[in-house]
């Protein structure tokens, strides 16, 4: 096929270009192909370890309604090891927490929490896991400890539940002032229809917190 003369020179500096940079677009296009086929073989793999891990955490829950606490720590400590980076890993331990606290398996369940603590997959799943862990403790009568689980960073969901808790270790500890305010500080944080607002206005109005309420209120009338 004859050319004509423009033709002919843009052929050469196509030619020329492929000369001086083939080899580089070349790699690179390998390189693009070789990353493209490590993502989809690594989407593939992340696909399998959840189906793997869904499958294991479907023993765990069939376990628990069996109330088998011995099949249930083995399902999680299976999830755990082989499977920790999936969020079955996260939710198992915490069915395996409560399966070992209703069990009374408490060193079980401190080790269950911990780890979601730890290494959760989010940070809902680690503060479910403290506030537990934290209840544990106050059980155990261990209160600085519990006091040090919940003294961490919560997201705002969380941080009337988290005063409560506090204030029941407090009571606890007989420190009744501190008790009373952080007991209004989580009803001030709890909306109308939160689940737990009725149970903390009633220990807050056990301390005398409804009272000193009343008392107030007269004064400043006066």
């Amino acid at each position: 096929m004859a050319y004509d003369l423009e033709e002919q020179e843009q052929i050469d500096t196509l030619k020329a270009w492929w000369k001086q940079y083939g080899n580089l677009v070349t790699w690179l296009l390998i390189a693009g192909l070789s990353s493209f086929a490590g993502w989809t073989a690594w989407t593939n793999y992340q696909y399998g370890q959840a189906a793997q891990a869904s499958a294991i955490y479907d023993e765990l829950q069939r376990a628990a309604s069996l109330k088998d606490n011995a099949k249930v720590q083995g399902a999680a400590s299976n999830l755990v090891e082989k499977y920790s980076r999936t969020s079955y890993a996260t939710m198992a331990a915490l069915a395996a927490a409560k399966s070992a606290f209703d069990a009374n398996d408490l060193k079980s369940a401190k080790v269950q929490l911990n780890w979601v603590v730890d290494h959760g997959q989010s940070k809902e799943f680690q503060a479910i896991a403290k506030l537990r862990l934290a209840s544990i403790l106050l059980d155990e009568k261990n209160y600085d400890e519990a006091l040090k689980v919940l003294n961490g960073d919560f997201s705002a969901e969380f941080e009337a539940d988290v005063l409560d808790r506090k204030a029941d270790v407090f009571v606890a500890q007989n420190k009744i002032k501190e008790a009373r305010e952080t007991y209004k500080s989580a009803l001030d944080k709890m909306g109308e229809k939160h689940a737990g607002r009725q149970l903390v206005q009633i220990k807050l109005d056990a301390l005398g917190g409804a009272i000193e309420a009343k008392v107030a209120v007269t004064s400043e009338k006066k």
